[in-house]
């Protein structure tokens, strides 16, 4: 070691404290050490200097100081390093905001323009001619100036030169609508850009067919950008399969493929979509990757493709991706989808989901943003999520029961399904498929489950529109509430059904729900559209002795669609049968519940608003089912809800198992019914603003014990001084800001009451939170703080509870900065509850 002082005089001894050089075999070994240790103890650091030799003339004091500055350097270098990369998307997003800009000053002149040519047209088709319809005249210079922007070429034949010409065609279109105006882009409703948006998000007004356009920027480099996006089925739930029949070189570098691609239909009352369409991929002189994308027919000429049973033949016009690689890594991205989905070929009323811009861009458009978000989340940091499974892996799952659902609700014949005739009535299809091989390829062949019964599957499946109830509400009390509409004997019958010795075909009885349910989180998506958990029930079985067997059963569940402002969005709950070791291998058979919207416009409703169901599912309160009432504009709210229920059985057992599934799904139909019902908002009055719980003398009266209490314990008010009456000291503190929530008094505490704060914090809903016990949502320090400071409350009255952590129903930290925790007293000034008050908390 090599020690210098700054002047002669000094001694030794400060310079020795002050100024150290190390060499270069003590940083390297220092460095080794830091790499295991960052923050070693005093004894470790002493530890150290006796294990390594070349440190033994160093100063226990001085390795401190080194690690000190070690650890100072990692951390500047860490900020430095986010810093860089905050300024490289904000100077990329800076980068599309000004193109979008620059378009759209582009088409303000170009309107300006057409505005100026159709007043002149006007007034010389006033002096040519009496008719005066302005509308004949703008459409025929519409029309004029589509056929001036779309020519009709003649038709080119399937030769390498023909379909290279349609290539350069397609790639020329779809650069005029990523990056022009071909189409007249306005924004999406429902979308804000910002720095945490998921990109520009554009729909088209007034074109043929529907389109979407994203601008994004991801942290993927654009060749891997291209390969994700180009395997749709990867990121696509709709999409079937793609199958490239040929494919080849062009001389400029680029690659042609002619495509066919399925779509699923997403309820049983459509048919499926099919396209027939060439890709081309190529370079740009600037360097950026395109992809792009038309279907194949008799006006652009090449190869035909012949119908296929099942499916309605779309059009896909020019789409694609645009990729630009971007200064400092990632990648800048244009996504446009531009289809004609043949809306003539569905009913009537679910024409808005083929006719709606909004639909295509929250299927597909924003689908792809979304799925390259998540990549590129789990490549930049090693994420291990629950049961210790990878992220791919969770994601399989996510897409293995999408795909048995779509499955189960098409019903291809080239699967094996074939319809099974009913019993007189049209409600509920019954399908059977006797081979699920076809389905499950080898997984189920090896499984130890129905092939070696000699049965097969039967899928139970219906239709039927809502109406008034957003989709995202309607499923997110499925989730929360299995008991209304859940049979145990027959989730039993379903997880038994995979064992070897599968039990007898039970009778159906909806709602009747024997046990609990624990929801155990594996994933969810970047921005929490989807979760990915394990549904735990409890104390099941379809005798004494079964129960005693197994007691629990276990459930694979997905759910999305749970945001209530999310436009046009479809919300899902799908789940299957599981046993405990969730092995990569087990065969799913998915059953679940599809509720999409109908209607394109927005819904005014808050997304966090609650209900108390209690006595509006009750049969005949129409008295309490008036007091349920919520805000917004859901008049005229419309959605088709799909189910469908898939049951394995032996081939003796077929009938009495299609009776059974027949008469499930009807008693699921008519439950459900009823839970729509009750989450209807109420007409009379739906003009008024978001309203309370129903307000209830019990509620009335806790609100004002809650305040009396606060105020002679603490000696200040918890509200305003001027909420005297009681209705009004109700609806202040409902909408207080702080999370306020009532806990019984109980050896195991529950929670009776919350306000919109606190079921916001702990995200479940009136009724569900008689289910949730005090123990679940606290950490260890919290339960332990609570431990100590409860005689404290019971003696004093009350108490400030620290900093912490708590946990809400769906699994998601939350904190706050402090709590208090004080002796609700009735009348008779004997406690009555414990009620909690947590200050400006948020979700970690």
């Amino acid at each position: 070691m090599a020690v210098t002082s700054g002047k002669e005089g000094k001694s030794s001894s400060m310079d020795q404290g002050k100024y150290v050089r190390y060499t270069a075999e003590q940083v390297e070994a220092l460095e080794r050490l830091y790499h295991d240790c960052p923050k070693p103890s005093s004894i470790r650091r002493q530890q150290l200097i006796r294990e390594c030799p070349i440190l033994s003339n160093i100063e226990p004091k001085q390795i401190k100081v080194w690690f000190q500055n070690r650890r100072c350097r990692e951390k500047q270098r860490k900020e430095a390093s986010r810093l860089q990369a905050v300024n490289r998307k904000l100077s990329a997003m800076n980068k599309l905001l000004m193109e979008e800009n620059d378009r759209l000053q582009k088409q303000v002149s170009q309107l300006v323009y057409e505005n100026g040519y159709f007043r002149q047209q006007l007034q010389n088709a006033s002096i040519a001619t009496t008719d005066t319809s302005c509308e004949s005249v703008v459409t025929s210079v519409k029309h004029q100036q589509q056929n001036h922007l779309t020519p009709r070429d003649p038709p080119r034949d399937a030769s390498p030169a023909g379909l290279l010409s349609i290539a350069e065609e397609t790639l020329t279109e779809f650069l005029s609508k990523a990056k022009g105006n071909a189409v007249e882009w306005i924004q999406m409703p429902g979308m804000k850009p910002g720095p945490d948006a998921i990109g520009i998000v554009t729909i088209s007004h007034g074109c043929t067919g529907v389109a979407a356009r994203a601008c994004s920027l991801v942290g993927i480099d654009p060749t891997k950008v291209a390969e994700i996006l180009k395997d749709r089925t990867s990121w696509l739930r709709d999409c079937r399969s793609v199958d490239v029949l040929t494919a080849f070189s062009t001389g400029n570098g680029g690659t042609i493929e002619l495509l066919y691609m399925q779509m699923y239909a997403p309820t049983t009352l459509a048919s499926a979509r099919d396209f027939w369409t060439l890709r081309y991929t190529s370079v740009l002189e600037d360097g950026s990757l395109v992809v792009c994308e038309r279907s194949l027919s008799g006006t652009q000429g090449g190869p035909s493709m012949p119908a296929v049973q099942q499916f309605v033949r779309a059009e896909m016009q020019p789409s694609g991706y645009l990729i630009r690689p971007c200064e400092g890594g990632g990648s800048l991205i244009h996504i446009v989808d531009h289809m004609d989905l043949e809306p003539w070929s569905v009913p009537e009323v679910l024409r808005p989901l083929y006719e709606s811009s909004t639909v295509l861009a929250q299927k597909v458009t924003m689908s792809a943003l979304r799925h390259l978000r998540q990549i590129a989340q789990e490549v930049s940091s090693d994420v291990v999520l629950g049961w210790g499974r990878q992220p791919a892996a969770l994601r399989t799952f996510s897409q293995r029961l999408c795909k048995g659902f779509n499955e189960a609700v098409n019903g291809f014949t080239d699967d094996g399904w074939s319809l099974m005739g009913n019993d007189g009535m049209e409600d509920v299809t019954i399908l059977v498929n006797s081979s699920p091989s076809k389905l499950f390829g080898q997984q189920f062949a090896s499984s130890d489950g129905l092939p070696a019964l000699g049965g097969g599957i039967l899928c139970a499946k219906a239709s039927m529109l809502l109406q008034n109830v957003p989709p995202a509400l309607l499923v997110r009390f499925l989730r929360e509430h299995r008991s209304e509409w859940a049979d145990s004997n027959i989730d039993a019958y379903s997880a038994a059904s995979w064992k070897a010795s599968p039990c007898t075909v039970p009778s159906s009885r909806v709602g009747g729900f024997g046990g609990g349910q624990v929801i155990l989180p594996l994933a969810h998506t970047v921005e929490h559209e989807e979760f990915l958990e394990v549904i735990k029930l409890e104390n099941h079985g379809l005798t004494q002795e079964e129960a005693l067997l197994s007691r629990d059963m276990f459930l694979l569940q997905l759910c999305s669609g749970l945001d209530e402002n999310a436009v046009g969005a479809c919300a899902e709950l799908v789940f299957a049968p599981i046993d405990a070791s969730l092995a990569d291998s087990s065969p799913l058979l998915p059953s679940g519940f599809r509720v999409i919207p109908l209607d394109s416009g927005m819904d005014g409703s808050s997304p966090n608003r609650t209900l108390d169901l209690a006595s509006s599912l009750e049969i005949g309160s129409a008295g309490a089912r008036t007091s349920v009432d919520y805000g917004g504009n859901s008049g005229n709210l419309r959605s088709v809800l799909t189910i469908a229920f898939q049951f394995t059985f032996e081939n003796h057992l077929r009938e009495n198992v299609a009776s059974m599934a027949r008469q499930y799904v009807r008693g699921v139909v008519a439950s459900v019914q009823r839970v729509a019902m009750a989450l209807a908002p109420s007409r009379l009055g739906s003009h008024l603003g978001p309203r309370l719980p129903p307000g209830t003398p019990e509620a009335l009266t806790l609100a004002r014990w809650v305040c009396q209490s606060y105020r002679f314990h603490l000696g200040v008010e918890l509200l305003r001084p001027n909420s005297e009456v009681n209705e009004s000291l109700l609806k202040t503190l409902w909408h207080h800001s702080d999370a306020i929530m009532c806990c019984s008094l109980k050896s195991l505490p529950v929670f009776t009451f919350a306000n919109q704060a606190g079921l916001d914090m702990l995200e479940t809903t009136l009724v569900a939170l008689q289910d949730i016990s005090l123990e679940k949502i606290l950490d260890d320090n919290g339960r332990k703080s609570f431990c100590s400071d409860i005689a404290q409350i019971m003696q004093q009255g009350y108490a400030y509870l620290p900093a912490g952590v708590c946990v809400s129903s769906m699994g998601r930290p939350a904190s706050y900065d402090r709590a208090i925790a004080w002796k609700v007293l009735n009348d008779e000034e004997n406690p009555h509850c414990i009620a909690f008050m947590f200050m400006n908390w948020s979700f970690v």
